[in-house]
């Protein structure tokens, strides 16, 4: 079987507009949750986020270009410019490239202007760009169209598991033969009224921070941004000299097939069972995981249990850390962003922390990195994401 390692890297997201400040930042354990900064925010019971602050995009685009863009998918050409820059000459040829994104709510961004501009403002008309700028497919499109990738491209959208969906449709492709390098990853901009006001009709947002697995939790806290990875087929990358920074070594995905909204232990189990499985290794060999842990006491207490049952003895020797208690919740981008802390893990040694943890939760009786980063030799990882329609992906990285 063809396998499969990671060359280039980027991102931009609330703790950094590139991988070295997302890594610095998540070192020193740095909360990018805040006060929000969209209109009317006096309407909203939620008002902070994690937000990409001081972004101004004319820095980085044309204005023909944002005619088309919309914010998520500015995200997602930043972060892939960046990984293919790393990457060096990873494209050989273009045929045998290709692009495949996670994103939940694709140009909503897009959509609440074009609302608001309709419902509120009494326009008559829309951007002549507006469907092509919404659509979910944009980002990927755009990528391909701006690095003349000509192999397969789609989107996945899976809730909070569709870059991890995503990244591991990139492994199939590549594995399958269909391509030797695909850019994947995820991008999301979901900090506009609308969607935030979306998300309130749950009742699973906090109003003062996200502290998962902490007993004093109130929820989930969004966030915005985008990562991006070159996948490649692993002799090509060693042919050329390419630095490898991980091998992605195995893949799973589930369905609960229960509940819309709530988490079954089961499902998260035999997707991190089947990542194990997928890549060759065994609980033992897992010394990360970076857990999906949202703040809600269901998904934190459901996933610690099926952390239990996969690792049963090895459960207290894994260390485990939720990033989204610094970067927010990025929904489609969410384990794309979370990626980052894999390779911050596997390459320096360095376990990103759970910032905001104050009172230990008897039902997540597991080595949660609280407060402060620690140092490991890890070799093996995984990256957990459940999501919303009892969707689980779960991805299994080694040490290049």
């Amino acid at each position: 079987m063809r396998r499969v390692v990671i060359t280039g890297a980027g991102t931009i997201n609330p703790l950094g507009y590139a991988v070295g400040a997302t890594h610095a930042a998540m070192r020193q354990g740095h909360c990018a949750i805040g006060p929000l900064d969209i209109p009317d925010l006096d309407r909203l019971q939620i008002q902070i986020g994690a937000q990409v602050r001081d972004y101004d995009p004319t820095d980085h685009f044309t204005k023909s270009q944002l005619s088309l863009y919309d914010r998520f998918t500015q995200f997602a050409l930043i972060a892939a410019d960046q990984a293919l820059r790393q990457a060096g000459q990873a494209v050989v040829d273009p045929d045998r490239a290709g692009v495949v994104m996670g994103t939940s709510g694709g140009g909503l961004t897009t959509q609440d202007d074009s609302y608001r501009a309709v419902y509120q403002d009494g326009k008559d008309r829309v951007h002549p760009f507006v469907v092509p700028r919404l659509m979910a497919n944009a980002a990927a499109s755009h990528m391909s169209m701006t690095h003349g990738l000509r192999g397969p491209n789609f989107t996945i959208s899976t809730a909070c598991a569709s870059s991890n969906h995503a990244m591991g449709q990139a492994l199939a492709v590549i594995r399958s033969g269909q391509a030797d390098v695909m850019l994947t990853g995820g991008a999301e901009a979901m900090l506009c009224f609308g969607g935030i006001k979306a998300w309130e009709g749950l009742r699973v947002m906090a109003r003062d921070t996200c502290r998962p697995f902490s007993a004093d939790r109130t929820g989930m806290v969004q966030g915005e941004g985008a990562a991006v990875f070159v996948f490649e087929e692993r002799e090509k990358a060693l042919a050329r000299g390419a630095h490898i920074l991980a091998e992605v070594a195995g893949f799973s995905a589930t369905s609960d097939a229960g509940d819309i909204v709530s988490p079954d232990c089961d499902g998260a189990v035999r997707a991190m069972c089947g990542a194990l499985r997928d890549a060759g290794l065994t609980p033992a060999d897992i010394g990360y995981i970076n857990a999906h842990g949202t703040g809600t006491a269901m998904n934190d207490r459901t996933e610690c249990a099926a952390v239990r049952k996969v690792f049963g003895v090895s459960a207290d020797d894994v260390l485990i850390s939720s990033t989204k208690s610094m970067h927010g919740h990025l929904i489609g981008a969410a384990g794309a962003v979370e990626l980052l802390a894999c390779l911050l893990a596997l390459n320096d040694g360095i376990i990103a922390p759970t910032v905001n943890h104050r009172i230990a939760d008897p039902d997540c009786a597991l080595d949660i990195v609280a407060n402060t980063a620690r140092t490991a030799k890890v070799d093996a990882v995984l990256s957990n994401a459940f999501a919303f329609g009892g969707l689980n992906a779960v991805l299994a990285l080694t040490r290049a």
